[in-house]
């Protein structure tokens, strides 16, 4: 189940939505010798209301849910009471923010994060001579 936290938006976003309350996405973090992979889940969000930001070290992500109802519907019970996703990740040194590359399916956000040219592991070629 998704931790529910209070998070503040930056300073330009409307004062009733800084301390509105959002899920806390659950995300399984990979490395290998050249990045890291996110995978967060955030079931019912459209790419449209998904909003990946790269700011100074920070990484984040802010996503809404759009689950649609049939017109002759009407919710009489809900369990997600609160539509917004936000997850922020401080992004060390050896990554490079420029070659981040996302991808949403089903629910399913996967980011990759390049590690730096000089943080990826390197063969030294040894001469015999």
């Amino acid at each position: 189940m998704n931790a529910v936290t209070h998070s503040t938006p930056p300073q330009d976003s409307p004062a009733e939505a800084r301390e509105a309350p959002v899920l806390r996405p659950r995300v399984d973090i990979r490395e290998d010798g050249t990045g890291i992979t996110l995978v967060a889940d955030l079931p019912g969000v459209p790419k449209d209301r998904l909003e990946l930001r790269v700011e100074g070290d920070q990484l984040a992500i802010d996503a809404e849910m759009a689950i649609p109802a049939p017109d002759d519907m009407e919710s009489v019970h809900g369990e997600v009471s609160v539509p917004r996703y936000r997850r922020v990740f401080t992004l060390s040194k050896e990554l490079d923010p420029e070659g981040i590359s996302a991808d949403l399916q089903q629910g399913v956000l996967t980011i990759r994060i390049p590690k730096a040219r000089h943080a990826q592991p390197r063969r030294i070629a040894v001469r015999v001579g």
